[in-house]
């Protein structure tokens, strides 16, 4: 018995329109995401501990990207649910690799201490908006549609 040959495609991969406009998008996210962090720093952690800050700065931060992806999907409409949970869970790697790099990198903050952004037990909530990133695009896409 011969193992199958490997078939390559002979034209490159390329993705749709909705993909390429889609993952562009996401650097307004970043966007948002390090604006959301500056008026958490700037507006609320001077007001609250550092706890309550950043729960203020998770609720702020899933409000505005809910924002941000209605007028995406509204402008750049998602043909089905499963494009759009592909397009969340794409987000998420993007969002989360991000985070990690440039904490780490950048900021200079340790791979315990990004860790701990993760630990709900503690009272962090980040997990929920990164959860919103993923089913964000279905979820809107399905509001639109029920709307048409």
């Amino acid at each position: 018995m011969s193992a199958s040959p490997l078939v390559v495609p002979s034209r490159p991969l390329r993705l749709g329109t909705t993909w390429r406009r889609w993952l562009s998008a996401w650097l307004g996210a970043v966007v948002i995401g390090l604006g959301n962090a500056t008026l958490r720093e700037a507006a609320v952690r001077p007001f609250a501990n550092e706890q309550t800050a950043d729960q203020i700065s998770v609720a702020t931060g899933i409000a505005l990207l809910g924002l941000y992806v209605w007028v995406l999907e509204r402008r750049w409409p998602i043909a089905t649910t499963r494009t759009a949970l592909a397009i969340g869970g794409a987000w998420v790697a993007l969002t989360v690799g991000f985070e990690f790099a440039f904490g780490h990198w950048v900021a200079g903050d340790s791979w315990a201490e990004l860790g701990r952004n993760y630990d709900v037990t503690a009272g962090r909530l980040w997990p929920l908006l990164v959860l919103w990133v993923a089913v964000a695009p279905a979820l809107v896409r399905a509001l639109r549609a029920r709307r048409a």
